[in-house]
């Protein structure tokens, strides 16, 4: 993709920043998210913080044993493929269910995964998720059939 220097004000620097994930976002991955120009994202508005009540079956049933990294990825890119949620609020609803901070759920598709916000955004729009999958079955080669059973 092609990147292009762009100069703004004040007043719409600081507005990003408020809206970016410390540590995860950067000005670009931010502006994606507030303009809803991903694919998954464009279809629909992310419900409001306040707006994540746990519900009942929202989350797959995965099986038990499999790493807790590698269940709150599934949770997340079930989510966010299922058209349920943007990334940011499947985060915060994964992290909700499971009584943990989004940051502890951010680190999981991020820094254990060796990604950025928006290189895992990337990778959830594309069409077979190739790419997660990749990733994961290289991660968590023991649970190889987990990933293909519930990435297919």
């Amino acid at each position: 993709m092609n990147t292009h220097q762009v100069h703004v004000d004040d007043e719409v620097f600081q507005f990003v920043k408020t809206h970016a994930e410390p540590l995860v976002d950067d000005f670009n991955s931010t502006l994606r998210r507030l303009l809803a120009l991903t694919v998954f994202q464009s279809r629909r508005r992310a419900p409001e913080t306040s707006a994540l009540q746990p519900k009942s079956g929202a989350l797959p049933s995965l099986p038990s044993g499999i790493p807790i990294a590698l269940a709150r990825i599934l949770e997340v890119v079930h989510l966010v493929r299922s058209g349920a949620y943007a990334r940011t609020a499947a985060t915060q609803f994964v992290a909700k269910q499971h009584n943990v901070f989004p940051q502890t759920v951010i680190d999981k598709y991020c820094r254990q995964l060796g990604l950025t916000a928006s290189q895992f955004d990337r990778l959830l729009e594309e069409q077979n998720l190739g790419g997660i999958r990749k990733l994961l079955k290289g991660k968590f080669a023991s649970h190889n059939d987990v990933v293909d059973k519930f990435l297919k």
